[in-house]
C-alpha cells in the first residue's frame, strides 16, 4: 500500500487519475495539488466523484513543499514547460514521476523547440528519460524514476504501426493519418471556442502539417523504422467527450494474415490490446472508460493501400489510464490494478 500523488488534479486527466486512484486496491492515502483550489475539498470542485473521495482536499502546488511530501509516486497533469520543473524536484527529493505532459515525450531538444516553441528547461535529460508505451517499450525502463506518459494521438496510432514497421512489414513511406478527437482532448479551459455549443454540429480539422503530438508520432516511428520517417498528419474535433478514431492509409501491399500474425505474437496475453477482424472498424463508443485501444486491417484491393483503424478513450488509454498501467508496472503491482 502507497501513498501516491496528482499535481495538477482538478483538469479532465487529473480527474479521472483521481476517480481509478481512489479505488485502486494498492492506493492507501491520495495527496493532490494545485495552485487555484487549495484548500478547497475536492469533492466540492469535482462533485461527480463526491462520496469516492472523504474530506480529502487540495494542497498548494508548492513544487519545494510537495518534494517533502511522503508520496512514493507523483503523477504529473500539467501543460508543457511547467511539469519539467515539477518533476525536477521531485525526481531530486527521490520520489517517482511519471509526466502526463509532453515536457519529456522527445529525445531531441531541438525538435521539442521547433513544435513547443520554447527552450526545454531540462533538456541533458531528454534522452535519459524512458517514454513508455507500456505494451511495446522494451524492459529495463521499470528503474526509472522520470517517466513519460505517451500522448493520446501518439497512443492510437503507435500501437498499430509499431509492430508492423519493426517487424519489416510497412517500410514508413508516405503513411497519412487522420485522427479524430473528443473535446476533451484540449483540455479544461475557459475558451468560448472549445464550449460544446460552439463545437456542436461542428467538426473541423487543425494543427494541419505541424500538430504538437506529429513530433512523438515521427520520432518513436523512426526508432521503430531505423530511418528518418514523416507521416501526413491531420487532426480534427468532434463534437463528442472523450474519445479519438484514427485512420492510417498505408500506400503499400500486405496482406492482412501478415499484419495479424505480427499483432497477436506481440500483443499475445495483453489486456491493453482489443484486435478486431478484418472487416470490423473499432468503435469509440466501445472503449470509452476502459484501458484499451481497438484496433484492426484492411487490404483495400483497389488501390493497393492498407488501411489500419483504430479506437481509444483519449482520457483512459490515452492518459490516465495509461499512467496507472504504468505505475503498476513500475511498483511491480498487477498491470491492470484499478483499471478493469
Amino acid at each position: 500500500m502507497q501513498t501516491i500523488g496528482i499535481v495538477g488534479a482538478s483538469g479532465y486527466s487529473g480527474e479521472v487519475l483521481l476517480e481509478i486512484l481512489s479505488r485502486h486496491p494498492k492506493v492507501k492515502r491520495l495527496v493532490v495539488a494545485s495552485k487555484s483550489h487549495a484548500g478547497k475539498r475536492v469533492d466540492k470542485i469535482l462533485p461527480r466523484l463526491s462520496g469516492q473521495l472523504g474530506e480529502l482536499a487540495f494542497v498548494p502546488a508548492d513544487p519545494e513543499a510537495l518534494a517533502k511530501e511522503e508520496v512514493k509516486v507523483w503523477f504529473l497533469a500539467l501543460p508543457h514547460g511547467v511539469a519539467a520543473r515539477y518533476a525536477l524536484k521531485l525526481v531530486e527529493a527521490g520520489r517517482i514521476v511519471i509526466d502526463l505532459s509532453a515536457d519529456f515525450r522527445l529525445y531531441s531538444a531541438k525538435t521539442y523547440s521547433a513544435y513547443y516553441g520554447q527552450e526545454h528547461p531540462a533538456a541533458d535529460l531528454l534522452p535519459k528519460v524512458p517514454y513508455v508505451l507500456p505494451e511495446v517499450t522494451a524492459p529495463g525502463w521499470e528503474t526509472s524514476n522520470l517517466i513519460a506518459c505517451p500522448g493520446c494521438y501518439p497512443t492510437s496510432i503507435l500501437l498499430p504501426l509499431l509492430p508492423l514497421l519493426k517487424n519489416g512489414l510497412i517500410a514508413g513511406d508516405g503513411i497519412v493519418i487522420n485522427s479524430l478527437s473528443g473535446i476533451s482532448g484540449a483540455g479544461k479551459k475557459e475558451d468560448l471556442y472549445y464550449s460544446f455549443c460552439e463545437r456542436s454540429d461542428s467538426v473541423v480539422a487543425y494543427g494541419l502539417g505541424k500538430h504538437r503530438h506529429l513530433s512523438e508520432i515521427e520520432e518513436q516511428l523512426a526508432m521503430a523504422a531505423r530511418k528518418s520517417v514523416a507521416v501526413q498528419f491531420t487532426p480534427h474535433l468532434v463534437p463528442m467527450m472523450r474519445g479519438i478514431a484514427s485512420t492510417m492509409v498505408i500506400p503499400q501491399k500486405v496482406s492482412t494474415e501478415a499484419v495479424y500474425s505480427c499483432w497477436n505474437k506481440v500483443y499475445a496475453k495483453k489486456p491493453g490490446i482489443g484486435i478486431l477482424p478484418t472487416g470490423t472498424q473499432p468503435d469509440t463508443r466501445n472503449v470509452l472508460h476502459r484501458n484499451r485501444v481497438d484496433m484492426s486491417a484492411y487490404a483495400d484491393q483497389r488501390t493497393g493501400n492498407l488501411i489500419i483503424t483504430s479506437a481509444i478513450d483519449n482520457l483512459m488509454k490515452g492518459a490516465s489510464g495509461q499512467a496507472v498501467q504504468i505505475m503498476n508496472l513500475r511498483l511491480g503491482w498487477p498491470e491492470f490494478s484499478g483499471l478493469s
